[in-house]
């Protein structure tokens, strides 16, 4: 397994982000994106925002000194959300759980709440190992398969 740290997010970092949250594949897989992800002005701004803000907290996440993507939360206090995305070339090697659980050792934010595409099985797994429950459903549009999907909604209490 690889060693996992997280830091804070760096300049040099957000190519990277915008190249894994740009892929087709992923898009698709995460189902829940940007309006328009191949627009880097927005994704810029964006992330200005969240790296300026308070109600996020993120991190980069780096294996073996490689990074290979993101963790944190947002939202208002009581719903707060998790979310995490790992660049598909490093995919399968149980870096998303990796990564949350540190994210986890790191915040005493609970309880915490997620959403996962209900087909996103390899997500659904992360927040299953991580001691999330599911606790509900909901349908969502997707914007990276331009439809409604049924989403899974889990949450970690204390």
């Amino acid at each position: 397994m690889a060693r996992i740290v997280l830091r804070a997010v760096r300049d040099g970092d957000l190519p990277l982000f915008f190249a894994w949250m740009s892929d087709p594949e992923a898009m698709r897989v995460a189902a829940f994106t940007a309006d328009d992800p191949t627009d880097r002005v927005a994704f810029d701004a964006r992330w200005a925002r969240i790296r300026g803000g308070s109600r996020v907290v993120m991190r980069t996440v780096v294996a073996d000194g490689t990074a290979v993507g993101h963790v944190g939360e947002y939202g208002d206090l009581g719903d707060r959300q998790v979310t995490y995305w790992i660049g598909r070339e490093h995919w399968g090697r149980g870096l998303a759980t990796a990564a949350l659980r540190a994210f986890l050792d790191e915040t005493p934010t609970r309880p915490l709440h997620a959403r996962a595409a209900r087909d996103n099985h390899g997500s659904r797994r992360v927040l299953e190992k991580c001691g999330f429950v599911v606790t509900g459903a909901d349908r969502g549009f997707a914007r990276a398969r331009g439809e409604e999907i049924d989403e899974v909604l889990a949450t970690l209490r204390a």
